[in-house]
């Protein structure tokens, strides 16, 4: 077994000589064996270390067992750290339900079958190494993730760009040249198909710049976040029988990092497309606050509503854009909800630690 790979398993005992034969009988599983002969000694030791199994003596003089397995159940870092009570007195039932209460997850009396603490350790041992390695799989699954979406992005702008300059440029010198043909009176069926062909163009160079729009609004990067969203609010308002509303506090809302905008427009945009395509709502109103360095969103329609499945966020009954909104928020350290609304449903994204951009960097990028 690899040095990174093993365990650290405490031993707590106020007698030497305990400490000294668990040691000998836990030395062939290969984990590392940390002692301590007090609960304050056990405490330091926790703190400057990742532990998966504590063995625990019950009686002690400075802090008994029981005691020592509260306060080390109340830190958040050992909630799930296995505790094994040891014991030659407090053998009754009730005190096994009382260690049990205390956090233990096994109770054993004295004289220890070696054996059977070996099989015991290394069984809470192999379980912690696991969720390591599940947590390490996990944090690479969401680095990836957040590259993809990056990545994304930054493809959209290209092709929202792409499309501008090359295909939308394109298109509007035909519709140039259209138009100039029908000034040089043509026959009546000519002036038609002409006619005809340059309203197709029309309707195509339209297409193309709402595309191009709907992948990366140029606002986004000229004008910011704010004018971005008032922007993509009028357009659902004018394509759609919905109505659309946003609201500012501060009313005179800064700039954020770009990267910031460009994921809470595409959460906006996300939960926007649920509305349009699923909610059957007439109104829907988005709020954006910064108080207190913090970044409260919410989207909130007066449709039909939710599933209690999607609600509570059950995996397996929600789609791609409700994942995606999720993963976004999670990508900035936020909290995302999803909650009845009654009538409709309101999405709430809470971002902490904002920092808006200089208000000479505002001032440039204007």
């Amino acid at each position: 077994m690899n040095t990174q790979d093993r365990a650290n398993i405490l031993m707590v005992d106020d007698q030497p000589a305990k400490l000294l034969t668990y040691e000998v009988m836990l030395a062939e599983l290969g984990e590392n064996l940390l002692k301590a002969s007090s609960g304050r000694e056990a405490l330091e030791i926790l703190l400057h270390n990742d532990v998966a199994v504590v063995l625990l003596d019950v009686s002690m003089p400075d802090i008994d067992g029981f005691e020592l397995a509260s306060l080390i159940r109340q830190h958040p870092r050992f909630q799930r750290t296995a505790i094994i009570f040891i014991s030659a007195v407090h053998l009754t039932d009730l005190d096994r339900l009382k260690g049990y209460q205390r956090g233990a997850v096994d109770y054993i009396s004295v004289p220890v079958v070696p054996e059977l603490l070996r099989a015991r350790v290394s069984v809470f041992a192999e379980l912690h190494r696991k969720t390591q390695q599940l947590e390490s799989l996990n944090q690479e699954l969401r680095r990836l993730s957040t590259r993809l979406m990056t990545t994304q992005d930054e493809e959209r702008r290209r092709l929202a760009q792409d499309l501008h300059d090359g295909l939308g440029q394109d298109l509007a010198a035909v519709k140039m040249m259209l138009d100039g043909s029908l000034q040089k009176r043509p026959t009546e069926w000519k002036m038609n198909a002409l006619a005809e062909a340059g309203e197709i163009v029309n309707r195509t160079i339209q297409q193309v710049r709402t595309m191009s729009h709907l992948l990366h609004p140029p606002l986004l990067d000229e004008g910011g976040l704010m004018l971005a969203l008032r922007c993509y609010l009028d357009g659902i308002a004018e394509r759609s029988d919905i109505g659309t509303s946003l609201k500012l506090e501060p009313n005179e809302f800064p700039r954020l990092t770009p990267q910031l905008e460009r994921t809470i427009f595409r959460i906006v945009q996300e939960a926007l497309t649920n509305v349009f395509r699923h909610s059957a709502a007439r109104n829907v109103h988005v709020g954006l606050t910064l108080r207190d360095g913090a970044l409260a969103l919410t989207v909130k329609d007066d449709g039909k509503g939710l599933d209690d499945k999607v609600l509570h966020l059950r995996p397996g009954s929600y789609g791609i854009g409700i994942g995606a909104m999720q993963e976004r928020t999670r990508e900035l350290g936020g909290e995302f909800r999803l909650m009845d609304a009654d009538p409709g449903t309101l999405v709430e994204v809470l971002i902490p630690a904002i920092v808006p951009l200089p208000q000479i960097a505002q001032t440039t990028s204007a």
